[in-house]
């Protein structure tokens, strides 16, 4: 495999994806946020809650649309780009996504239409349970893919089977229910609450800044401060969750994240700031915080946290045993009935993975060096300065949004909702949320590299047999087309901030003074 068609399709496929989450956070929230909003419309029968939830229905719909058109590309991308690794996993990858499709995506396509022109053809509880639908519908969504990408990370359920030399799902309720997959989830639609929070108080904002439709502000920002607080305190905690699911399922990621080169004996302190050296993988100038990584990675102070060193002894190991697991492979290839070397595969089966990470270097595993299988080791390693920096500044921000919401809640509470100072504050952070999340999805697929599935599949023998030209085709054609499509959201966004919740009243009202007027000549 040529490694350059390695790197353009990670490169186009990264793209797809971070591109793609800039809708898909903001789709979560909104959608539990209208549900929200229009319950008080039913409970209260107020009409400015009618208008509130319109107003952020329609923000909602033009985010939904083109989340929707990049979601379909990034599937697309399994076959087109990665078709060895649809073929090698597809059997197990694929059902998460199909279930998706099926149930979660066809259920918010049905109702999306009725949330929106339904609003005077439904009755009021029925058109609220149609919006909760629709709300039900983009969760499940994240659901599912979400479990197929927690498989990636943490692949249960499955095994390799030697007959068909695919992997094959053994228990589907392992897959469904993997620990990773279950906190990735929780952690992932709780940072689009807190997205979908901001946007919604921001905005509100905007309009207390230029004193246009105060009282739909002063709501609209009001339901955003209670549930961003509970969003943003709630990331913290599943983030916790998300640090202790990796300490049983991928040490290699958490001793990177924290550039913990060497185990760290317990009680392990969490540090807060250092400089992670790859050239003499040491961290300089480290400033710890004691206990605090023990207890989030172990949920104890009296057990230590594997190092990077370490750990990349035990790839060595393990990449030895793979050799072992090839070799026996290759024999059962040659005759099927050799019944030794079925039991010879049996014994180290779990391994094979990191044998086929000496693949890079040689054809045949078997014919690998002892320094090539120390290379291979260590390309198990991330890129630990990235990993360190992006989960501080991701965690950075996540705390930056606990006391925004913090304050916008206290002052709501107080009926200070035009504090200027505030209101500029909260029209600057529209963004941070964002480039929170992106960090986030970066730390989840940086992290688990070299490995397209962990321990399983190296992301290199995945990728198509395409070429360089085709790739850089496709991915300048992506990034034109919906480069042009983001501009063109944004401005629909804008646009409608502009006209305001009531542009839709307005202009009735004006259509019927015209009809009423006398014609002249």
């Amino acid at each position: 495999m040529d490694l350059a068609v390695v790197d353009l399709s990670r490169l186009q496929f990264a793209l797809t994806a971070l591109y793609h989450f800039l809708f898909v956070p903001l789709t979560l929230g909104l959608s539990f946020m209208l549900v929200i909003m229009e319950s008080i419309y039913v409970m209260t029968r107020r009409p400015i809650w009618r208008t509130i939830t319109r107003f952020w229905g329609t923000l909602f719909g033009i985010n939904f649309v083109l989340g929707v058109a990049t979601g379909l590309t990034m599937e697309f991308q399994f076959g087109m780009n990665w078709s060895y690794y649809s073929h090698y996993v597809g059997d197990i990858f694929g059902a998460p996504l199909a279930i998706e499709g099926l149930m979660a995506f066809f259920m918010e396509a049905t109702f999306v239409g009725l949330m929106f022109f339904g609003w005077d053809k439904l009755p009021r509880v029925g058109h609220l349970f149609v919006t909760f639908l629709v709300a039900l519908g983009t969760n499940l969504s994240a659901l599912w893919i979400l479990a197929a990408n927690g498989w990636m990370q943490n692949p249960v359920g499955a095994a390799f089977n030697p007959d068909t030399m695919r992997m094959e799902v053994v228990d589907f309720m392992a897959v469904i229910f993997n620990p990773v997959a279950q906190a990735k989830f929780v952690h992932t639609v709780s940072a689009g609450y807190v997205c979908a929070a901001v946007v919604v108080l921001g905005i509100s904002a905007f309009y207390l800044l230029k004193g246009k439709h105060v009282g739909f502000a002063k709501r609209s920002m009001t339901v955003a401060a209670a549930f961003g607080l509970l969003s943003s305190l709630s990331v913290v905690v599943l983030g916790d969750e998300s640090g202790y699911a990796l300490t049983d399922n991928q040490k290699m990621k958490l001793a990177a994240l924290e550039a913990m080169w060497r185990t760290e004996p317990a009680p392990a302190g969490l540090t807060a700031f250092g400089l992670p050296s790859l050239e003499d993988r040491h961290t300089h100038f480290e400033v710890k915080i004691p206990y605090v990584l023990g207890l989030i990675s172990t949920r104890s102070i009296d057990k230590p946290v594997i190092g990077i060193l370490e750990l990349v002894a035990v790839a060595e190991d393990r990449i030895e045993r793979g050799v072992v697991a090839y070799d026996a492979l290759e024999k059962i290839k040659a005759d099927p009935a050799d019944m030794a070397a079925r039991a010879q595969f049996e014994s180290v089966r779990g391994d094979l993975g990191y044998g086929l990470l000496l693949k890079r270097y040689v054809a045949d595993p078997r014919l690998a060096s002892p320094e090539q299988v120390k290379q291979a080791a260590w390309d198990t390693v991330p890129n630990v300065p990235l990993m360190f920096w992006v989960f501080r500044f991701m965690a950075g921000i996540g705390f930056l949004m606990i006391g925004l919401f913090a304050t916008a809640f206290v002052l709501c509470t107080l009926r200070k909702h035009d504090t200027r100072w505030f209101l500029r504050l909260a029209v600057l952070a529209i963004p941070l949320p964002w480039i929170a999340i992106e960090s986030g999805w970066l730390l989840a697929e940086v992290g688990r590299q070299p490995w397209a599935v962990e321990g399983v599949l190296p992301t290199f023998l995945g990728a198509s047999s395409l070429s360089v030209p085709q790739l850089w085709t496709t991915i300048i054609g992506f990034t034109l087309l919906y480069g042009a499509l983001a501009v063109i959201e944004v401005g629909l966004i804008l646009r409608a901030v502009k006209k305001g919740p009531f542009a839709e009243q307005e202009a009735r009202e004006a259509e019927a003074s015209t009809e009423g007027e006398p014609a002249v000549a």
